[in-house]
């Protein structure tokens, strides 16, 4: 995929799904997270691809950003979560080139639109912005600030609507 000077990023391989889930579990306070990323690999909201990590030089799992089928309203979208670094690797850049990398592979995939409920200092340094600008909304209370979204093609409005994840996420 692409490589910034310190990570390398490529889609994950089965060879990877274990460290996915450590990786995973190990940067949360639960396994929630890690339990919802294998779920969804079962789940037709999966998209070959979209699951991008970042390693070492030497291949070591450091960080993980997945990107799986949503709606808003009745628009196809795409929704960033979740995304993990482990902690000796937080705040290195490595959570960021797996992001930069999977929103790439999504626009070589010719996909749109993406949705993010996350930290609203960190994902606008991706071009997220605050979804209740543009009429998006989750079924569920969550503070405004938190739900972001992106056009990955910037002659495409992003839709209105309320978002609809894939089953795994309970939502």
């Amino acid at each position: 995929m692409n490589s910034n000077p310190r990570w390398l990023t490529r889609a994950e391989t089965p060879e990877d799904i274990h460290a996915i889930h450590a990786l995973n579990r190990a940067a949360f306070d639960t396994a929630l997270e890690a339990e919802l990323v294998d779920a969804l690999r079962q789940d037709p909201a999966w998209i070959e691809g979209l699951s991008v990590v970042s390693t070492t030089a030497e291949g070591l799992v450091v960080g993980h950003a997945l990107l799986t089928r949503c709606h808003v309203g009745e628009v196809p979208a795409l929704c960033l979560a979740p995304c993990a670094v482990l902690p000796a690797h937080q705040r290195t850049g490595a959570g960021s080139a797996a992001i930069r990398a999977a929103l790439q592979a999504a626009r070589e995939k010719a996909e749109v639109f993406v949705v993010v409920l996350g930290h609203p200092d960190y994902y606008p340094r991706f071009g997220f912005e605050r979804a209740s600008a543009h009429r998006i909304k989750l079924s569920i209370e969550v503070p405004d600030e938190a739900l972001m979204a992106l056009t990955l093609d910037p002659d495409r409005a992003l839709p209105a609507g309320t978002v609809r994840y894939a089953a795994p996420f309970g939502i």
